[in-house]
């Protein structure tokens, strides 16, 4: 019984995550997730408190995957261009198999309260950071350029994110080769 409400409860955060894509999180309301699922609204409360319950178990949810994702590849000795370009193929692959949860990660986090959003900011910083570790990796081997690390690390961080604006998986390009053009694009930036 236990893992049919659990399976219940991911099948509401997937068509919340759907939802709250298409009009926004605070635009959308427990009663549009509820009619959404064919379900009465009484009824999706005994599988989630409230809608804030979604976009933490969301936000929390996509940012292990990324810290885990970035912590594999720092963990694994290669030289920094390989590590970056690991890095932004395994961001490219989180966002493309999983967007309408990455739009919510990418652009509702703000709409998370205390203490979950310093939290939640806590974990965002520490994935910054490791793609920091990868460009100082690169300075110290003498491959990438000396560079301002926070503002490529956004600058990076912008390019792969933007990915879930325009990215279809039926489109012309698969996640592996967006993952490559842009890794060749940033390395033309970083490389010596």
């Amino acid at each position: 019984m236990a893992e049919i409400i659990r399976g219940r409860k991911e099948q509401i955060i997937d068509a919340a995550a759907k939802l709250f894509k298409e009009k926004g999180y605070n635009a959308s309301s427990m009663r549009d997730l509820a009619q959404t699922m064919g379900m009465e609204a009484s009824s999706l409360y005994s599988h989630i408190k409230s809608k804030e319950e979604i976009l933490e178990s969301i936000c929390f949810g996509m940012a292990d995957k990324f810290l885990t994702a970035i912590k594999e590849v720092n963990d694994i000795y290669f030289n920094a261009e390989e590590k970056l370009r690991m890095a932004i193929r395994n961001h490219v692959q989180i966002i493309t198999s999983h967007p309408d949860h990455s739009a919510m990660f990418i652009k509702e986090w703000r709409g998370l309260t205390e203490p979950k959003l310093s939290k939640f900011k806590e974990l965002r910083d520490k994935y910054e950071h490791e793609f920091r570790v990868i460009l100082e990796d690169g300075e110290n081997e003498d491959v990438f350029d000396r560079v301002d690390k926070k503002f490529a690390t956004l600058t990076i961080l912008s390019a792969v994110n933007w990915i879930n604006e325009w990215y279809h998986s039926d489109g012309a390009m698969t996640p592996d080769e967006i993952a490559k053009k842009l890794s060749d694009f940033i390395m033309g930036g970083l490389c010596k």
